[in-house]
């Protein structure tokens, strides 16, 4: 009786990896690289990165969303777009600098020209009109 359970299983292993290997692999496109609507990825610990929009892109976007509306699902990603707290410039760079609750605190991986590129674009964009940049300075400040 176990041979024929044996003989059983082995038969269904057989079968399921015979399956996966006629199975095609997914298509990709094939590029040469990013394309200029798309910057390059960082590397390292580090971000190289120098305008708010890439960094935005590359850092941010991917918890508060490419609209700066933010989402829930796993963890609760706060909206940026109209933002009343962002009215200060203070209060956005200690956050990404020092981080708070569920952001992780970014100010090891920026320089402070990136924090205050960063802090500028979110102020300027997705319905903030917050004219009044942050500067490099100003992220000293926050740093101490």
């Amino acid at each position: 009786m176990t041979h024929g359970k044996t003989s059983l299983s082995t038969a269904i292993a057989a079968t399921m990896s015979a399956a996966f290997l006629l199975t095609p692999p997914p298509a990709y496109t094939q590029g040469t690289g990013p394309s200029a609507s798309e910057p390059a990825l960082s590397a390292g610990f580090g971000f190289v990165e120098k305008s708010g929009e890439e960094l935005f892109a590359n850092v941010c976007q991917g918890c508060h969303m490419s609209d700066g509306k933010g989402a829930t699902g796993a963890g609760t990603y706060p909206s940026l777009a109209g933002n009343s707290n962002l009215e200060a410039g203070g209060y956005p760079l200690a956050i990404v600098v020092n981080g708070q609750r569920g952001m992780p605190p970014f100010g090891a991986m920026l320089s402070d020209d990136q924090v205050a590129a960063i802090v500028n674009y979110v102020r300027t964009h997705f319905g903030n009109r917050y004219g009044d940049a942050v500067t490099s300075e100003d992220v000293r400040g926050v740093r101490r």
